[in-house]
């Protein structure tokens, strides 16, 4: 199962990719929104894992973008995100967000 994993906090990145990898996925992570997009036109994922607050481009937008491609509209989207307000998790409803995994967490 491959992965495309977007979180700018780069201590976080690199544990989630460690983890996921050690479970035996194939993580690709980038830090930006703008990068998650273009990563996902290129290949193929299984999944996407998508912080909110992103510099270049948010997970809002970057789910929205996702989402308008018929390539990509198919794969499940995870937001990881310290943004547990009820408006946010609506925003991220109506954009076509999967699922919600809440900081902090337990990897």
């Amino acid at each position: 199962m491959r992965i495309l994993l977007a979180e700018d906090e780069e201590q976080l990145a690199r544990v989630l990719k460690m983890a996921m990898e050690q479970s035996g996925y194939q993580v690709d992570a980038v830090e930006n929104g703008q990068a998650a997009v273009e990563l996902s036109q290129k290949n193929a994922y299984d999944a996407i894992i998508l912080d909110i607050m992103m510099p270049i481009k948010d997970g809002f937008a970057c789910c929205k973008e996702i989402r308008e491609q018929v390539e990509t509209a198919h794969i499940p989207i995870l937001m990881l995100t310290a943004k547990a307000e009820d408006a946010d998790i609506i925003r991220g409803a109506q954009l076509g967000v999967d699922d919600y995994m809440m900081k902090p967490f337990n990897p």
